[in-house]
């Protein structure tokens, strides 16, 4: 198969990471997720503690919704105070995806990847999602204290920092189907039934 780059959107309790690990163990090739934060931070040599900070979250602020820029791929000088602001880290984040994808083939979940890739062909950008109830039942795995209630209070919370994170940068809605060449509910299909389809389509497009 040709070098192809496969992106994953994804709402929380859908599987969508562990849809993401199984893809990258079965087609052989690297899986990037919170290790972009360390490769932003060697690169750049900022702490990666503040990429962590920054990590799909916004200031949920006017202020900040008022100035904010859609991504652009200018980076901000090490010598300028303006070097460590949240704008900068998410351009110096999707320097390393440009990067990683224009080198490999490999696995991206999150952080605006089918946005920041949106030029390159050998791209498959994905988008998965559940239904509240069967999220509910698989980040209780993550949160067996919780109560069902709180549970989904979780998960509107992170969807909803995920979706102004996309929103702050693309300018264009995360649910968006126009954004993804593949939408799918995972809470229809098995875990190897998910990689299946999507192995097929990735065949289909980039052969």
């Amino acid at each position: 198969m040709n070098k192809f780059v496969i992106t994953i959107a994804r709402e929380y309790g859908s599987g969508g990471r562990t849809i993401g690990k199984l893809l990258a163990e079965e087609l052989g090739v690297p899986f990037y997720d919170r290790e972009l934060l360390r490769l932003a931070s060697d690169e750049s040599g900022i702490n990666e503690t503040l990429f962590a900070e920054a990590d799909e979250t916004i200031k949920g602020t006017m202020l900040w919704k008022a100035f904010r820029k859609s991504y652009s791929g200018e980076l901000i000088p090490p010598d300028s105070e303006d070097f460590v602001s949240n704008n900068n880290l998410f351009q110096l984040q999707s320097k390393v995806i440009r990067e990683l994808a224009a080198q490999q083939s490999c696995v991206i979940i999150g952080r605006c990847a089918d946005y920041i890739l949106r030029d390159m062909d050998h791209v498959l950008k994905l988008y998965v999602h559940a239904p509240m109830e069967s999220c509910v039942e698989r980040a209780r795995a993550f949160h067996p204290n919780l109560s069902d209630a709180e549970l989904r209070r979780l998960i509107q919370k992170i969807d909803k920092r995920r979706a102004e994170y996309y929103e702050y940068f693309t300018r264009k809605h995360w649910k968006d189907a126009d954004n993804y060449d593949l939408s799918f509910n995972s809470s229809q299909l098995s875990w190897d039934q998910c990689v299946r389809l999507v192995k097929a389509y990735l065949e289909i497009k980039h052969g």
